[in-house]
């Protein structure tokens, strides 16, 4: 087992991650830009390496910065949460070459999944359903419209290697896709420094249905059930949940199995998500691959018992799965909110600044997953998302009305959140009968 690890990230999963080393005993080093010196993760862990400025790029993803402060530390492996170099294949390799252990996938597995059109490929390939689109990237607009005609309008203009919602548009018909295509093709360059995009099939009132994955470096496969992530603002998502309300033991297992079978396709090991759309039929569609851990880990963690970072560090340490798929069951009813830092009374803009005061929910039940505390000034830098929280009923109807509950003890001055916003969701008609779709918040609006 690792005597010493670098959290190659900020705010709540590098909190998140501390409390998981420490209670494994393992020593921690925290890296932090000039902007986050009074950052909880800088004081919590053991060690705090200044990685650079604000800025991301002179900080968080500054590789030869986070490798000297593994160096000069000690660290012997890196975990890199997600965000920032969580999916960085080249800065994998660079890890190896300087005999650091990357504590996830494979460089290898990594691009195979994580430029989104090679990724369908790998998975028609493994018999895993995909949506009807280009078999790869679209060279140009003749050849979009081409395949659009082909597959049917609507449809949808996609960053290769994009994630997180960013490089997407949406096309009702043929007038609208040579801007479509120019515009995605320049948020994938700003966003990812990859232009390249391909178009899909637009599935009407799907859910977004992700399987959690874990996966040794001997071979062996299992998957941790759903999370329902479907409810979501500009492919942003704000609640998640498991199990998911209109899935059936059968198709559970169907869709689990697809996954795992994308994973031993392309020879993946750590825990990874593999993205599905549901359809109102019941039938399902790969979407994509998150080669890392995910923001809404709790979810699954408390619906299964099973703590997914421990996972992670013990499946780089070299040790092999201690669960086969029978051992996996779900308990409960699990939902997760997620706290930004932003107004939605004005358009959703950021809401930097310092937290004057602050209490957080609890009681039986309740989770949060936060890296706040009272006279924190969050920078204006980062991810608007400044905590989680996660909470645990018997059933669905109890979940809500715990998270109900547990959203009006969140007090929070200083500055401005969703919390409001969030509440008015659980209380959506829409919502509680549980056949909500990815287009349910932006109909509500």
């Amino acid at each position: 087992m690792f005597k010493k690890i670098l959290i190659a990230n900020r705010g709540e999963i590098a909190v998140r991650v501390i409390r998981a080393c420490r209670e494994m005993g393992i020593k921690t080093v925290a890296v932090y830009s000039t902007a986050d010196k009074n950052a909880l993760h800088a004081h919590l862990a053991d060690e705090a390496v200044c990685v650079g400025k604000p800025a991301s790029k002179d900080s968080y993803l500054d590789t030869k910065a986070i490798i000297s402060a593994c160096e000069i530390t000690g660290a012997e492996a890196i975990h890199p949460g997600y965000g920032f170099l969580s999916e960085n294949a080249d800065f994998v390799r660079l890890c190896a070459k300087c005999g650091i252990k990357w504590i996830g996938p494979s460089p290898e597995a990594m691009e195979s999944m994580g430029d989104k059109a090679n990724a369908k490929q790998t998975v028609t390939g493994a018999g895993v359903p995909v949506v009807p689109g280009s078999d790869g990237v679209v060279k140009d607009l003749d050849e979009a419209k081409s395949i659009a005609k082909q597959i049917g309008y609507p449809v949808m203009v996609k960053a290769s290697a994009g994630g997180g919602g960013r490089g997407i548009r949406f096309v009702e018909d043929e007038g609208g896709l040579e801007a479509a295509l120019v515009s995605s093709k320049q948020d994938a360059l700003s966003f990812f420094g990859n232009g390249d995009v391909y178009v899909e099939k637009f599935i009407v009132n799907p859910k977004h249905v992700e399987i959690q994955l874990l996966a040794d470096e001997f071979g062996n496969a299992i998957h941790l059930g759903e999370r329902d992530c479907s409810t979501q603002r500009r492919n942003q998502k704000l609640i998640e949940e498991s199990p998911c309300p209109v899935l059936t033991p059968e198709l559970r297992n169907k869709m689990g199995s697809a996954a795992v079978k994308v994973a031993k396709s392309c020879g993946y090991s750590n825990a990874g998500t593999i993205e599905f759309l549901l359809d109102e039929n019941g039938d399902f569609y790969f979407m994509e691959m998150n080669a890392r851990i995910q923001v809404e880990h709790p979810v699954t963690e408390i619906v299964t018992g099973i703590d997914l970072i421990k996972s992670q560090i013990r499946i780089a340490a070299g040790e092999k799965l201690p669960w086969k798929q029978e051992d996996i069951q779900l308990s409960g009813h699990v939902i997760e909110c997620r706290v930004n830092a932003e107004d939605p009374a004005h358009n959703f803009r950021p809401s930097p600044g310092t937290i004057q005061s602050l209490h957080l929910p609890g009681g039986f039940g309740v989770r949060i997953d936060s890296a706040m505390y009272q006279g924190y000034t969050i920078p204006p830098y980062y991810d608007s998302m400044i905590a989680k929280v996660i909470v645990r009923g018997n059933d669905r109807a109890e979940a809500i009305q715990k998270m109900r509950v547990a959203l009006s003890e969140f007090l929070l001055d200083g500055i401005v959140a969703n919390i409001d916003y969030q509440l008015e969701i659980l209380k959506d008609e829409t919502f509680i009968g549980g056949k909500y779709d990815i287009g349910f918040l932006g109909r509500r609006q």
